[in-house]
């Protein structure tokens, strides 16, 4: 099925991409050029790994996992192994997420700096936290085959829903943790006198929100969205299927009888013809 506007999409998703990974590299800059780069030992070089993990993974992996559906050349593949797919993108950045608030907490407790005061690390928690509920109820209620249709049906529209609010949410704590790391360690030059750093990491922060905007547009356009596949059963919150789903086996139940019917009728004809036979065949014995 083609799909429409697909150059327009093609651009979109290359712009995307693109600034996504941009984002990435401008982290990986930041914290290799600007913070001296990347540790393991509860000193600041273990905190840096918290805005790279953070940008790979919830930011750039799952924006590419909100997606994945709507790249229109894997419309040919299953719907069950793109949502294998979309669940393994998202258990990687879930990953990536635990990863990163192990290394602030560590670099924190061994420094003495006190845990979850700031707007940042509030939201941030949350986000993981609803992410991770987000993983879990996808995993157990749309990938494996357990939970009832009218259950998937209720809950679909709400795990679309959750997945994008969680996405921005991501989005904007990024945006608050890099503003409140320049804060904090830009003090000579100071934050405020536009020094190189923080010109850098503000045009990051520009990269992140631009990326985003973009996974969002895209996942938005219902002209994008993955077609029904012609053998899919169209839930409904009642748990019966839309009309075009009940319509189909009625036709095919019609052609199974028109079928039956016409090898009957040709039965009793053949029967009819074998009888006239026989008789013609008996009289002509008379």
């Amino acid at each position: 099925m083609a799909m429409e506007g697909y150059w327009r999409f093609l651009a979109l998703l290359g712009s995307a991409l693109l600034v996504g990974f941009l984002s990435v590299i401008f982290t990986l800059v930041w914290v290799l050029h600007y913070r001296e780069g990347l540790g393991w030992d509860g000193s600041a070089l273990e905190f840096n790994w918290h805005p790279v993990l953070v940008v790979t993974g919830f930011v750039f992996i799952q924006g590419i996992a909100i997606i994945v559906y709507r790249l229109p050349w894997t419309w040919k593949c299953s719907k069950f192994l793109m949502k294998c797919i979309h669940a393994g993108l998202n258990a990687v950045a879930a990953i990536l997420a635990i990863i990163a608030l192990v290394a602030v907490f560590e670099n924190h407790n061994v420094n003495n700096i006190p845990n979850m005061y700031s707007l940042h690390s509030w939201v941030g928690l949350i986000a993981v936290i609803w992410y991770l509920l987000q993983l879990l109820s996808g995993f157990f209620i749309f990938l494996l085959p357990w939970a009832p249709l009218s259950l998937r049906a209720f809950l679909m529209p709400i795990h679309v829903y959750s997945g994008l609010v969680i996405f921005g949410t991501v989005i904007a704590t990024a945006l608050m943790g890099v503003t409140e790391k320049l804060i904090f360690s830009l003090r000579n030059p100071a934050y405020s006198t536009f020094p190189p750093e923080g010109v850098f990491v503000n045009t990051l922060g520009l990269l992140i929100l631009v990326f985003g905007a973009l996974i969002f547009w895209i996942v938005t356009r219902p002209q994008w969205k993955r077609p029904k596949e012609p053998n899919s059963t169209i839930l409904q919150p009642d748990g019966g299927t839309e009309q075009g789903a009940r319509g189909s086996m009625p036709a095919y139940s019609g052609n199974n009888m028109d079928k039956s019917d016409s090898e009957l009728n040709n039965e009793v004809a053949a029967r009819k013809r074998n009888l006239a036979l026989d008789e013609a065949g008996q009289r002509s014995t008379m």
